[in-house]
């Protein structure tokens, strides 16, 4: 086994809240390691135009924009490495990292930033297209298919959440639920229910996303009547939950049934001391770029609060 490293603050993850955190930790003299993790700049690699973000009135690509993030943190010193953290044991005061099943850092300071992904159907097209009309936020995406018709699966608060959103910009909104009823709470079926131009497509499942460059109709199959039918839309959002990136910690971080770290309230700090979570991992309400940066700002700020009255800063 290679010999441990030994660092002050350690960042795992590199989305806005990894990258912000690197950010805030180099400025305040921490000497922050960061380790990308598997998908380095996080879910806004996977997004084209970035419209929400403050500070880029023309909009902005979100791989362009993890890049301009991850140029600040290592302008501002922080040493950002290509690896996955594969454990981690936080039993004792040294907290304890291992990085690609191999090697181990122990760090005064962790800062988990391991973001959520969004879960897919699994479908071939869906991927192909990703990015071309198929989205995992229509938060994000609905905006730039205003007054087109599209498609959204899904059955819970989120999907009954964004189905409204898209009704107000978009023209018609395909709604695809696997079966006879909805499991978001009653106020926002009935919402849902109640606006004209939601299409509710009961007992059906999502065959194929059709298109070649990017998405014009959906095949939807009634798993009842067992009829299938071509469906044209322009966008197709798959709003069937996130997953947490949060399963290495389970020993060890207090979270909710779903995987979302808790932390206090008003803070970054979870449950083990020294310990801070940001962004996604611990967010399942707002899962914006620009509340996860906010976040990253927290857990440093956080972490060097704590450093300096462990006398380690």
């Amino acid at each position: 086994m290679d010999a441990t490293e030994k660092v002050h603050c350690l960042i795992i993850g590199s989305g806005p809240a990894g990258y912000t955190a690197a950010i805030y930790a180099s400025r305040a003299g921490l000497n922050p390691v960061l380790y990308q993790g598997i998908q380095p700049g996080g879910q806004l690699t996977i997004t084209t135009e970035v419209e929400n973000y403050p500070g880029y009135p023309e909009g902005i690509q979100g791989p362009e924009m993890m890049v301009h993030f991850e140029k600040q943190a290592a302008r501002m010193g922080a040493d950002i490495r290509y690896g996955l953290a594969t454990a981690v044991d936080f039993s004792g005061p040294v907290h304890k990292v291992q990085i690609d099943e191999e090697k181990w850092i122990e760090a005064d300071a962790v800062i988990i930033s391991t973001g959520a992904s969004a879960k897919w159907l699994g479908l071939e097209s869906e991927q192909r297209l990703n990015g071309f009309g198929v989205s995992a936020c229509a938060v994000c995406d609905g905006f730039f298919f205003k007054g087109k018709e599209v498609a959204i699966v899904g059955a819970g608060d989120t999907a009954a959440e964004e189905a409204l959103y898209l009704s107000k910009i978009c023209s018609q909104v395909h709604m695809i639920v696997r079966r006879d009823e909805m499991r978001a709470s009653k106020v926002m079926q009935e919402r849902v229910k109640n606006t004209p131009n939601i299409k509710i497509y009961w007992n059906s499942v999502t065959d194929e996303v059709l298109g070649d460059k990017k998405v014009h109709a959906v095949r939807i199959h009634n798993t009842k009547t067992d009829v299938k039918e071509e469906v044209p839309v322009s966008a197709f959002f798959v709003a069937i939950g996130h997953q947490p990136n949060s399963g290495i910690f389970k020993p060890f971080i207090d979270m909710d049934e779903a995987g979302y770290i808790k932390t206090i309230p008003g803070t970054s700090k979870t449950n083990v001391e020294g310990v801070f979570a940001s962004g996604d991992v611990q967010d399942k309400i707002y899962r914006q770029a620009v509340t996860a940066a906010g976040s990253g700002c927290m857990a440093a700020l956080d972490a060097e609060r704590y450093l300096s009255a462990k006398g380690l800063h």
